[in-house]
């Protein structure tokens, strides 16, 4: 985590220039005005989706999102108010206006671009399935678990859940609010398989080093993902994307990905 620090310190010195940026965007941008009123933007996030955003043993929250939260908040010279609700239930309350953006592991797709905006992408994720390493030896082909008899858990009004319903038709499929109740349902037996991120199948399978859980070795679908901005506002969208592409310049977003999606050593600081 040291090497991400100094990169912390450099990109607070890119801030003090691109929080000028923001400020002389205001009066042009319905969400950015009240962003910039207020002093603060509120970022909806699940909570429970490491290692993008999730709970530490200490009660905060830790991850990639919420790194790139305190970021952006920075460099738009604001507060961040983190604000936590059912991954099913975050673009509701952007298109409600509760929420400014959503950084939440958020799948950039069609479906999803009609109705908002995306800035980014910030990284490429794609769909996995955890399961025990007992019922992936007895199938030798996606139709062996594309039966009736065969139980996916899927986070609702989720990409997964849209996987599932797309290409494992036949499957029976069982909707759960976040990943610890699916993780909890394959170890208990509950459901055969939980289709979510890679990600978070890699995670399931480090934590849990003696249930006898396993992933694919490569992700079924390639998946980028993006922040939620409300389509009503183009400017805070442009504003976005020049952050993250100057973060990225600077190596920032590769140290970020690094830390959170290679190494490891930060699942110590899970409950």
């Amino acid at each position: 985590m040291r090497l991400l620090k100094r990169f912390v310190a450099s990109v607070s010195l890119l801030a003090l220039g691109l929080a000028a940026t923001a400020s002389a965007w205001a009066g042009d941008s319905p969400i950015l005005d009240g962003i910039l009123d207020r002093g603060e933007i509120r970022v909806g996030m699940s909570g429970n989706q490491p290692p993008l955003n999730t709970r530490s043993r200490a009660g905060g929250l830790i991850g990639l999102e919420v790194d790139l939260a305190k970021q952006l908040s920075s460099a738009m010279g604001v507060e961040l108010k983190i604000v936590n609700k059912p991954f099913g239930e975050l673009l509701d309350a952007l298109g409600k206006g509760d929420l400014d953006i959503v950084m939440s592991g958020v799948g950039i797709t069609a479906a999803r671009s009609a109705k908002f905006s995306f800035a980014g992408p910030y990284m490429m994720s794609g769909k996995s399935i955890l399961t025990k390493s007992s019922t992936l030896a007895s199938a030798a082909d996606a139709e062996d678990i594309n039966q009736s008899d065969f139980s996916f858990a899927a986070l609702e009004n989720s990409t997964s859940q849209e996987f599932v319903e797309k290409n494992l038709p036949d499957g029976k499929l069982v909707k759960i609010k976040d990943y610890d109740e699916g993780v909890k349902m394959v170890l208990d037996g509950k459901v055969d398989a939980m289709v979510a991120d890679m990600p978070i199948c890699v995670l399931s399978v480090l934590r849990y080093p003696d249930a006898g859980l396993t992933t694919l070795k490569r992700p079924m679908t390639v998946e980028p993902v993006g922040i939620v901005v409300p389509s009503s506002d183009p400017q805070l969208l442009t504003l976005l994307d020049n952050y993250l592409e100057a973060l990225e310049g600077m190596g920032y977003m590769a140290e970020l990905r690094k830390v959170w999606l290679q190494d490891g050593s930060w699942i110590a600081a899970l409950p």
